[in-house]
């Protein structure tokens, strides 16, 4: 309860502040143009048979919840910042195999402007590629109808300029708003999909049989479990003492046990649900064999199969160790802490400060992979233990949720605290 009041405190405070509140309104202003323009269909769209196919889809939810909501709705932004994100990842794993970008993300604000002209020109060939790939996934399902070259190209062109408009949004909310844009729009689009859920499962949902209420608060108390859990694994850091000799003092190097946010997630579920995508291809193929085929790929690989959670679970484990090496690199910093005349005790500076910080990297990420692993595979448990099927709020939509808001409370938490600091400085 205390926590809770002082929440709402900090909130309260952070509308007395003239500049949080200007950035604050300017931010809420930007989401609500954001979800205006997500709620304008592209013409020639079945919009029943969409929502049904992507419902049907687990790739494409995902999609969807990365385009901000927009791509079930197919409106001029449907694919949302997918491009833009797909892009950033690629240079951070070109990063890996090319020094150049490596020096390039080590020279301050103008190396990041740089990568980040870089990742917008990625972003269109993308954009154009993911475009044309979802216009011939629907037009095989007959959701959308058989355009001319000049209609094709027009809607590939309005695909492509609701991206940048969507990156531009994002971009605005970074300069003038609280909060990281990219992550704040796709916070956006999952919360305003959330109350739908929840009025559609209690129009559909019998509360007068018991079973039936039980199943929904358990659902309920498992949610509020993982929310917690998610808060908890955000906050802990294994703490590595440092020594600074010249100067005397002693602090610690925090390693995060998720480090690597909801990457992983994203790589695996894109990896685990290409199988159930490509027999969906093949099982329209007039070949008896490929149909064959594409039987036993949906038998053995659908989304709601035992081999497909297994799979999922393990490919994000993987993805999570491959990514944590993106984000968190044991030789840097061991540089880092040699140049500045730091060390950790008991460890000599060097090449053994990092095979020491590897070490602890790679056991500390066990903890984390096998978490998002759990989170990742949270929404087939929750509805084989509840049967609640309405309700689908998936554990990568509840991590960027949480993940989002604790990042948003302490940005506004340093502000706050930074104004009533400057009362006092002259």
């Amino acid at each position: 309860m205390k926590q809770k009041n002082k929440l709402l405190s900090l909130y309260l405070q952070s509308f007395k502040v003239p500049n949080l509140r200007q950035r604050l309104l300017f931010t809420l202003a930007v989401l609500v143009l954001f979800r205006l323009i997500a709620h304008i269909p592209v013409p020639g769209i079945n919009l029943q048979l969409l929502k049904s196919f992507f419902q049907q889809n687990q790739l494409l939810s995902l999609l969807d919840i990365f385009s901000g909501g927009t791509l079930a709705n197919f409106s001029i932004v449907a694919l949302g910042l997918g491009p833009y994100i797909n892009a950033s990842v690629m240079l951070q794993l070109f990063a890996l195999v090319s020094p150049k970008i490596e020096e390039l993300s080590k020279e301050g604000e103008y190396g990041r402007a740089k990568i980040n002209q870089y990742t917008r020109i990625i972003t269109i060939p993308l954009s154009v590629v993911q475009a044309i790939g979802m216009y011939g996934i629907l037009r095989s399902q007959n959701i959308i109808t058989s355009l001319s070259p000049f209609l094709l190209a027009a809607l590939l062109l309005s695909m492509l300029a609701g991206t940048m408009i969507m990156i531009f949004l994002g971009e605005m909310i970074d300069t003038y708003g609280v909060g990281n844009g990219t992550s704040m729009i796709i916070f956006a689009g999952i919360v305003a999909r959330l109350p739908i859920s929840f009025f559609q499962t209690a129009h559909i949902t019998d509360l007068s049989n018991p079973q039936n209420l039980i199943n929904l608060t358990l659902f309920l108390f498992l949610i509020i479990v993982l929310v917690s859990a998610i808060v908890w694994v955000d906050e802990a850091v294994l703490r590595v003492p440092v020594h600074y000799a010249k100067r005397a003092q002693s602090t610690f190097l925090p390693i995060k046990i998720n480090s690597t946010g909801v990457m992983p997630i994203i790589f695996a579920m894109s990896l685990a649900s290409a199988p159930s995508l490509i027999s969906q291809f093949l099982s329209r193929l007039p070949n008896q064999q490929l149909a064959s085929v594409a039987s036993v790929i949906s038998r053995y690989l659908s989304p709601n199969s035992f081999f497909y959670t297994l799979l999922y679970f393990v490919f994000v484990i993987a993805f999570t160790f491959v990514y944590s090496s993106v984000v968190f690199k044991p030789k840097d910093i061991a540089e880092d802490l040699r140049k500045s005349g730091a060390f950790i005790p008991g460890i000599r500076p060097g090449s053994a400060t990092q095979k020491r910080l590897s070490y602890l990297v790679n056991r500390i990420m066990v903890i984390g992979a096998v978490f998002l692993g759990l989170v990742a595979i949270f929404p087939s448990v929750l509805q084989n233990i509840t049967h609640v099927k309405t309700l689908n709020i998936g554990g990568t939509s509840i991590l960027i949720i949480v993940s989002v808001l604790i990042e948003l409370t302490r940005k506004i938490e340093n502000a706050v605290q930074t104004h009533n600091y400057d009362k006092f400085t002259f």
